[in-house]
Parts: structure tokens; C-alpha cells; sequence
């Protein structure tokens, strides 16, 4: 039974569309493409009505020198670290690809203080199929789906959220919130609130992924990781590399060279089996531009950390980290194959395994997908993040919610 056809079943003729149809007279403004950032919403948990409110802002609202300030301090307070959804990110994102995903900015305060942004997208495109609904907004190049939220501040960004869109669905089905990081403080949140709500929900997708965390050394976590054998191995490898020129090794945590250093990357990247295959950063005008300015935007922010491997000056492995203490995401990693057979790009790691030795950093995210060969070969533990459906609206989108929950979540109850 395909997925479209069931939900035509799940909805009778015209239900939707009425429902939808009897919203729009109650909340005849659109607030995706609102002129301003007036109106609010209140929570849905009456005791914090005088303290929290709640705006969508669009792209363009989301410059303005006052909101970006708010911004930047939620990010240096946030209850879990996310450069994905920092200013100097999601900006550059929304110019490349925000257009076509229908893009605004949910913006949750407490007390006339910033505590919760969160990109939201509306699309029609459900993992391939066709159902309308409104997700956290992440593209291609996003590996981590958790909203910008103050501490203290979780349960009440979740229940304003969920009103909000209750109130607005438009012709959304379901809110998809995507790569939620399992065991941190807002996942943690979100179930309470959805308890609370008795609002169905459900994971539509689990992934583990390589991460590092540990309280070794680089060296103990290495000997720890991989056998002497191995280890004696990329000592003759990297060994053999050397005599092929001089070797060396850049670590740059500022904004020195960045323009330079973008462009060798694009360069190295499209030099491989990316640039054979078009999928490169540089083979379209959309990425090249975002990674150019998320990168700079990264580094004047103090957020960037580059690796380089050079032999005789040139780049042969390059590696992009984003900072945001106590967690590092490995964000983009990239070698010159015509050096595969002395493995830079697994050498380039070793390197980074220097991150175990900084004091302020706990964890770091591989940002690779699972099963990925030469990362989980090294990094040893595992973050787990679910993305997740949540029902929305009156009664008849939350029937058909519903049923849609039935229909994907039908294999789990089998032994």
C-alpha cells in the first residue's frame, strides 16, 4: 500500500481541507512570510502565560541587528550546543536553500528575552513521498536537529512550539523534528511535554553515529582503539608519505588565510570522486557560496578549527571542526586520492584526535553517517539521534495523524 494512497484513506474527501479552510479564517495572517515580528503567541501552560511569547520570523527579519544579537547570546547559553542552527549558519543556509523549503525562523521568549530559535520548513516531500508537514529545518549539510534553547527554558520552548503550529498548521499533517540528540536535556523535554499533552507521537528514524568521548589521552584512546599491528602500520605509511616531500601538519583556530584555505578545500574536494560524480561543493553556485560564507562566518566567530596536511606546501587533507564548547561536530573532511594508497585522510584524523586534550571539550561528533568504514574504526563511542513525528492541530489532523503513525511504525510490534 503506498503511503499517499494511505493517507487519502486516513483523511475522507475534504476533511482536510475544510479543517484547514475554518483555520485560515480564524488565523487569517500567514506568520511565514509576516511584514513584522508583533504579534505573539502564549503558551499553552497558563502559568507561564505572562512570561513567554512566541514569533515566526522571516528570513529577512532574522537580519536585523537586534534579533541577530539576541541570537548570539542564546547560542553562548544554549542547553545544548548547535552551530547548525547559529546565525553565522543558518543565514548563509536560508540565501542558498531556504527559498524552495518555505523557510521562517520560530523565535520563543521568556520575559522579553530571546530563549528558543528554531528554523521551521514546510514541505510536501516526506522522505519521497508526497505529505504536506512541517518540519525543523535542515538541509543536506545539517547533522544536528536540536533547536537553540536557553537552560531552563526546554519545556516551555516545546509547548510554545507545538501551539504555535496547532494554531498554523496550514496544510500541515505532522511536525517532523529530525536528529534530535537522544540523551540530551530537549529530547528529554519534549517527551515530557508530549506525555503531558497526550499528543501522539512516534520515531520515524534512529541513527548511531561515531562520536568521541573520552577522558584519555590521544594516544591511550588510539592504542585503545586500534591493534599494533594497525598502529605500526600508519606509523609506515606516514613514514613513506614524508619521503615523498616535506610533511606538515596546520592546526588554525582564527579567521587568518580563510578565503585562501576555503578555496583549497573546494579545490581538493573537486579534484576526487565527488568532482567525477558533480556532487562536489564547488560544481554548484548554491554550496559553493554557503560553504565559503558559513566557513567565514564560522571563523570570525570564533567557532572554526582547520586541520591541513601538506606535502612541499600543498594541501593533501584538509579537515573543518566547529567548536562549541563542550562539543566539537566534525563538520567537513576532504585528501587528494592520488595519495590514497598512504591513507591521508585517515592520518588527518590522528591529528584530530588531539581533541581529547582540550580541556574544555567533552565530546565530539563525527557528523558520518553510521556504518561509515574509517571513522568508526577510530572513534569508538556513539551519539544516538531520533527524529521525530508529532501530531498536530484539531481532531480530524491528529486522526489522520494517526493512522499515519499505524502505517509506519506497523513492522515494530512484530517478534
Amino acid at each position: 500500500m503506498q503511503l499517499q494512497t494511505f493517507v487519502n484513506a486516513a483523511v475522507p474527501c475534504g476533511m482536510l481541507a475544510r479543517d484547514v479552510a475554518r483555520r485560515r479564517k480564524v488565523n487569517a495572517m500567514d506568520m511565514a512570510s509576516s511584514p513584522t515580528l508583533l504579534r505573539t503567541t502564549s503558551s499553552a501552560d497558563p502559568a507561564q502565560d505572562q512570561r513567554d511569547s512566541a514569533r515566526m520570523a522571516s528570513a529577512a527579519e532574522a537580519r536585523d541587528p537586534l534579533f541577530l544579537a539576541a541570537w548570539e547570546a542564546l547560542a553562548e547559553q544554549a542547553c545544548e550546543p548547535n552551530p547548525f542552527f547559529e546565525p553565522w549558519f543558518v543565514l548563509p543556509s536560508l540565501d542558498a536553500f531556504g527559498a524552495e523549503a518555505h523557510t521562517s525562523l520560530f523565535a520563543h521568549y521568556t520575559d522579553g528575552a530571546l530563549t528558543g530559535v528554531l528554523p521551521i520548513g514546510r514541505s510536501a516531500d516526506y522522505y519521497g513521498y508526497p505529505v504536506p508537514h512541517a518540519a525543523s529545518w535542515l538541509h543536506d549539510n545539517v547533522f544536528c536537529g536540536a533547536p537553540l534553547v536557553a537552560r531552563g527554558a526546554e519545556h516551555s520552548f516545546w509547548r510554545a512550539l507545538l501551539a504555535e503550529l496547532d494554531r498554523n498548521p496550514r496544510i500541515s499533517l505532522f511536525l517532523h523534528v529530525p536528529h534530535l540528540p537522544a540523551d540530551g536535556p530537549l529530547s528529554g523535554a519534549l517527551n515530557d511535554v508530549l506525555t503531558q499533552q497526550s499528543r501522539a507521537s512516534y520515531i520515524a528514524l534512529q541513527q548511531n553515529r561515531a562520536m568521541l568521548a573520552s577522558d584519555l589521552s590521544a594516544e591511550d584512546y588510539l592504542a585503545g582503539s586500534m591493534s599494533t599491528k594497525k598502529r605500526k602500520e600508519l606509523r609506515r605509511q606516514h613514514k613513506r608519505l614524508s619521503e615523498e616531500g616535506t610533511l606538515t601538519f596546520e592546526r588554525c583556530e582564527n579567521a587568518d588565510s580563510i578565503a585562501q584555505w576555503i578555496s583549497d578545500f573546494l579545490a581538493l574536494e573537486a579534484k576526487g570522486w565527488k568532482g567525477e560524480a558533480g556532487s562536489a561543493l564547488a560544481d554548484a553556485d548554491a554550496t559553493r557560496s554557503f560553504f565559503a560564507d558559513t566557513l567565514t562566518g564560522a571563523a570570525q566567530a570564533g567557532r572554526l578549527e582547520r586541520l591541513t596536511m601538506r606535502l612541499d606546501g600543498r594541501p593533501i587533507a584538509m579537515l573543518a571542526n566547529f567548536v562549541t564548547a563542550p562539543g566539537v561536530y566534525s563538520f567537513k573532511t576532504t585528501f587528494d586520492e592520488s595519495y590514497a594508497r598512504f591513507s591521508p585522510g585517515l592520518l588527518i584524523q590522528l591529528e584530530n584526535l588531539s581533541l581529547l586534550d582540550h580541556r574544555d571539550i567533552q565530546w565530539a561528533d563525527s557528523c558520518a553517517a553510521e556504518g561509515h568504514s574509517m571513522i568508526e574504526r577510530l572513534w569508538r563511542e556513539k551519539r544516538t539521534l531520533k527524529s521525530h513525528n508529532i501530531a498536530l492541530g484539531g481532531p480530524l489532523r491528529r486522526a489522520a495523524f494517526k493512522r499515519l503513525m499505524a502505517y509506519e511504525t506497523r513492522d515494530r510490534s512484530r517478534p
